[in-house]
């Protein structure tokens, strides 16, 4: 399993970035994906999933109405639209395969907040 973000840079605050992740090493379709974030010295934090059988979305209540998770299967890449981003300092994006249990995690991709 490999999975591989992009998209992430510096933004200001109330701004907008798009996250992708290109899966590979598995039946993309056939799973739901999540985005987890990570800031320095904290625990990760669900961000959304969208499940693989009828693309149902979910999200933590802290981005709902302001991110979209959304999948491309025919091109195996899940995508993150953050839109109205707060300062909330340096985090780490990381996609995910699964739902419950993330079975498989990237690297990230880092967003930061210019002043």
């Amino acid at each position: 399993v490999q999975l591989v973000e992009s998209g992430g840079g510096m933004v200001q605050p109330g701004g907008s970035l798009r996250l992708s992740c290109i899966a590979s090493g598995f039946t993309f379709s056939n799973y739901a994906m999540s985005w987890v974030r990570q800031a320095p010295g904290k625990e990760p934090q669900w961000i959304s999933t969208i499940k693989s059988s009828d693309g149902s979305t979910y999200y933590a209540d802290s981005v709902k109405g302001r991110f979209t998770i959304s999948r491309d299967n025919a091109k195996n890449t899940l995508y993150l639209q953050m839109n109205s981003l707060n300062a909330e300092g340096t985090d780490l994006y990381c996609c995910a395969k699964g739902s419950e249990t993330l079975e498989a995690w990237g690297q990230g991709t880092l967003v930061t907040f210019s002043a």
